[in-house]
């Protein structure tokens, strides 16, 4: 009967968490004979509460319980490192223990013994990135935008595919076009936005249904929309390769939609827009060619010396910009994006910068999106 009573008592313990309950538990599992511990372990983790564990808005406790010789967990939780988890002796439990803001929202992985990367399997939530899936910890005041979802009963663009050679590269591609519902409508020409990573956006960010929303509500007007993919994405994007994928996009590319599609060519009425390194070759269009494009916007961005000094050094040129970052994003990005703010900030431009409990993942992209395009195609 004792061992009943101690059993309940631990049960009703996890089941009614306040305060520092989880490292009461802890503290408890560790008390009791090591024979006894994995009983108690199974039924924390049977208790129904959702995982990861999380008390008074910010404590995060992870937690895993199956046999491995080492467990830790790693992504934009833990600044990209590897966190060891604390075992407890005499069963398979193991738990870490993290401070966030109450707003945040951050992937991670479990890493069990010190190879095998596996998503929480108590946690529901998950985010696909450019390297798979990852566990997704939502803390208690991230609110996912109505836009991230896909509605079935708003009108819906349509997607053209196509492919496009470039002589100043020597390759192909395979182009993807949005064109808004109802797209011809009347004689109008319609504004132009050109995503880099283009198909990573429709497949991870969802970035056509977040059109079709934001011009379902009338938050943004309708847009063609280009996505455009690297084929050699470090040296088009950041290397010896941006100055002819450049002249790809400006040149070869942007002229044949231009004759296609009825596209305006106010530059204030076209944007580019990307991530990471994909934000950089945004920017460095951009300062190249601010007549064909008005508007940048730059994710979570990289960014090279040359587009600073431009900015910093140069006239003022006639672009707006949206940019930002994460907390918890790639660190040597953090300070860049903060020194373009700054610049940006000291040449008088029109910029909007934002910064998000968040990391280096399209989770957090999509999640934003909407603010460069309800700010550069704001709805009528």
């Amino acid at each position: 009967m004792k061992k009943i009573f101690l059993f309940l008592s631990l049960i009703i313990a996890v089941v009614n968490l306040e305060g520092q309950t989880f490292a009461h538990f802890i503290n408890r599992l560790n008390a009791l004979p090591e024979d006894q511990r994995q009983a108690v372990a199974d039924s924390f983790m049977n208790s129904g509460h959702p995982l990861p564990f999380i008390e008074n808005d910010t404590l995060v406790h992870f937690v895993y319980n199956s046999a491995a010789r080492s467990a830790a967990i790693e992504g934009d939780a833990t600044g990209y490192t590897n966190k060891t988890m604390t075992h407890i002796t005499g069963c398979n439990f193991w738990y870490i223990t993290e401070t966030y803001e109450a707003d945040a929202r951050l992937d991670y992985k479990f890493v069990i013994n010190s190879s095998d990367f596996i998503l929480d399997p108590k946690n529901p939530n998950i985010c696909t990135g450019g390297y798979g899936p990852n566990s997704e910890l939502r803390m208690p005041s991230y609110i996912s935008p109505p836009e991230a979802s896909v509605y079935s009963i708003i009108p819906h663009g349509t997607l053209k595919d196509t492919t496009c050679f470039s002589s100043f590269l020597g390759n192909s591609r395979h182009v993807r076009i949005y064109l808004p519902p109802g797209y011809p409508s009347g004689s109008s020409e319609y504004p132009v936005i050109l995503f880099h990573d283009g198909l990573e956006f429709i497949t991870m960010c969802n970035a056509d249904n977040i059109l079709d929303y934001l011009i379902s509500k009338q938050l943004m007007v309708p847009v063609i929309a280009v996505f455009v993919p690297p084929v050699d994405r470090e040296p088009e994007f950041i290397g010896k390769k941006m100055d002819k994928y450049t002249d790809f996009i400006t040149l070869e590319l942007m002229p044949a939609i231009d004759a296609k599609y009825k596209t305006s060519k106010n530059p204030s009425k076209r944007a580019m827009a990307g991530i990471s390194n994909g934000g950089n070759i945004s920017l460095y269009i951009g300062t190249k060619h601010p007549e064909l494009f008005g508007n940048v916007a730059a994710l979570s961005s990289s960014i090279i010396n040359a587009i600073s000094h431009t900015l910093s050094k140069g006239p003022k040129l006639n672009l707006a910009f949206y940019i930002d970052i994460g907390k918890y994003d790639i660190p040597d990005m953090i300070p860049v994006v903060y020194k373009l703010r700054d610049i940006l900030k000291e040449k008088g431009y029109l910029y909007q910068f934002k910064e998000w409990h968040e990391g280096h993942s399209w989770g957090n992209w999509k999640d934003h999106l909407r603010l460069p395009l309800t700010q550069f195609f704001p709805g009528q």
